[in-house]
């Protein structure tokens, strides 16, 4: 079994609302140091498989098909176990 983290982030140059959102109501509870929040996803995987090589293949190309709208988004495959 090979585990796996996958991280979802938008391009540099895309509008973040949520990120934004997200800014706005940590300035609001007084968190006012914080200059800039840009939001993206997480995905904790496993794959039932010994082979890291094949299983970071498989990852990226789930990654290219659904996890990641790749026209907007940069997204990492990192193996850890």
């Amino acid at each position: 079994m090979i585990k796996a983290r996958v991280t979802v982030t938008l391009k540099n140059g895309v509008l973040d609302p949520q990120g934004k959102a997200i800014e706005g109501g940590l300035h609001s509870l007084g968190f006012e140091d914080v200059a800039s929040v840009r939001q993206g996803k997480v995905f904790d995987m496993a794959v039932d498989t010994s082979d890291a090589g094949q299983a970071e293949k498989d990852l990226a190309a789930m990654c290219e098909k659904l996890l990641a709208n790749t026209v907007i988004e940069n997204y990492n495959v990192e193996i850890i176990g």
